[in-house]
């Protein structure tokens, strides 16, 4: 069938062509940026769930929405390495900058500025224009001792006084969340918390990997509270069709029932992997009625794309031992296992390899659903595994 049409093409940044299966989040997390918009209290939300259900989608989505809703918005992905401050201090000037051009809150939104000029200053932070075009002078006292959680806080509170006087909320999308270290998670959830106690129209939406809800609990007690948790999985059987059928449909092209139900068995009906296998079925099809030898076909041109992009680049990162650990976790099947039975299949102790297994949890690999089990944040990933280390771990 003509690729052109092809409403399910891939992409960089692409969204899927149907956003199946989250209008109740979406409703919800509407409703949070309206109360922030006028002071009401409000929780925070962060988006958890394994790789391929949409996180990504669904915070660019809520991107838009908070932008119609007449919010500023600071939409950024934490990636190992770089700090909380080198994520935000870019879309933090911006916006202050922008506040201070409006009447009614030009000298709180210069002051916030002074704040975060003193703020730049006080922690050394070095991101390419390392003053960020800053030419006013600091405000001292505020946001300069050093420390990112006596700071932030603060920083954060002037721009939420400044947001406030402009009439200007701003709306915080920071994805990937898992990376960032604990001192700044700790300095993130201190200063959202001080923002929600002055009702200040400042809100946070986040995406991370299961083991997001520990890392807020541990950094600070109070994040249970803080925040609403939204776990996102696999779609239900009904929004899985939809995903796959109604981008179709609108092509005038339709999915014979064996097919749909195919896909959805071998994707365990993630987004992500829907989107992909609905992709390679039309490529193959002839005619307008997609069937489930069209799907059986192009199985392997799917595996093939993931197995070269969305899983090795994941797989590339891994130091050859920690591939082994996560081989060996494969061989155990699909689901959760005990840390010990990882380790009884290395033919080793499980205290040897639990510096591995804390790797392969920082590199975002795996999780711990619970105390002593260890599961993939990547669907399928044991599948890949197998294809790509067939030899069974020594």
């Amino acid at each position: 069938m003509d690729p052109v049409r092809n409403p399910y093409a891939p992409g960089a940044g692409t969204p899927p062509p149907e956003l199946a299966g989250r209008s109740a989040l979406i409703s919800d997390a509407t409703v949070a940026l309206r109360r922030t918009a006028i002071t009401r209290p409000a929780q925070s939300l962060i988006l958890v769930g394994l790789r391929g259900v949409g996180k990504t989608v669904l915070l660019v989505k809520l991107d838009e929405i908070a932008e119609s809703e007449g919010f500023q918005t600071i939409l950024v992905e934490a990636v190992e390495g770089r700090s909380l401050a080198e994520l935000l201090l870019p879309g933090l000037k911006k916006a202050l900058f922008a506040i201070s051009n409006v009447e009614s809150a030009k000298e709180l939104g210069r002051r916030g500025l002074r704040v975060l000029r003193s703020f730049v200053g006080a922690l050394k932070v070095s991101i390419g224009d390392a003053e960020f075009g800053l030419t006013i002078s600091p405000e001292k006292g505020s946001a300069d001792s050093g420390s990112l959680e006596a700071d932030f806080p603060v920083l954060m509170l002037a721009l939420g006084q400044a947001a406030k006087a402009a009439k200007r909320p701003i709306a915080l999308f920071i994805d990937e969340l898992q990376y960032l270290p604990e001192e700044d998670f700790s300095a993130l959830i201190m200063a959202i918390h001080r923002l929600n106690q002055m009702l200040l129209p400042v809100v946070m939406i986040g995406a991370g990997l299961p083991q997001i809800p520990g890392f807020a609990g541990t950094a600070k007690s109070y994040a249970e509270r803080l925040f609403k948790f939204k776990t996102i999985g696999a779609l239900d059987k009904a929004d899985a069709v939809d995903a796959v059928v109604n981008p179709a449909r609108l092509e005038g092209v339709e999915f014979e029932p064996k097919a749909v139900l195919r896909i959805l068995k071998i994707t365990e009906r993630y987004p992500y992997f829907l989107q992909q296998w609905s992709h390679e079925a039309w490529n193959v099809a002839d005619g307008n009625v997609i069937k489930e030898r069209d799907v059986l076909i192009g199985n392997a041109n799917a595996i093939e794309v993931l197995d070269q992009s969305f899983f090795k680049v994941r797989f590339d990162r891994c130091t050859p031992s920690e591939k082994k650990y996560m081989r060996a976790l494969a061989e155990l099947g699909s689901g959760a296992h005990r840390s010990g039975e990882i380790a009884s299949a290395l033919k080793v102790k499980s205290t040897n390899v639990a510096p591995t297994r804390n790797n392969l949890i920082r590199k975002g690999m795996i999780y711990a659903p619970s105390y002593g089990d260890t599961a993939f944040t990547v669907p399928l990933f044991d599948q890949f595994l197998k294809r790509v280390m067939p030899q069974r771990p020594a």
